[in-house]
């Protein structure tokens, strides 16, 4: 899980202000570095894998999302979860 930086408290003096605002803009920037960086790694990850099998029992643990097309069917399946199970259903 990602750890975004936190804003420290701040009393009210003429003075503070000026160092607020420039804490809050390395606060941002350090923000918007964290959010990029949380970016590329989900980026990166593909969010299905598709498979070509005979059968959809030859892949061994599937995740949600992932996709094969069944020869034995000629059909393509999905791995879905609903409420109570996750399953393999048919997508054609």
């Amino acid at each position: 899980m990602a750890r975004y930086p936190e804003l420290p408290r701040f009393v009210q003096t003429e003075d503070d202000a000026k160092e607020f605002y420039r804490y809050v803009q390395q606060w941002g920037a350090a923000l918007i570095n964290q959010l990029d960086i949380r970016d590329q790694e989900v980026n990166r990850k593909p969010s299905t894998n598709i498979y070509a099998v005979t059968t959809i029992t030859d892949i061994g643990l599937p995740k949600k999302g992932d996709i094969a097309y069944s020869a034995s069917t000629g059909k393509f399946k999905g791995y879905v979860s609903l409420a109570s199970e996750t399953s393999w259903h048919d997508l054609n």
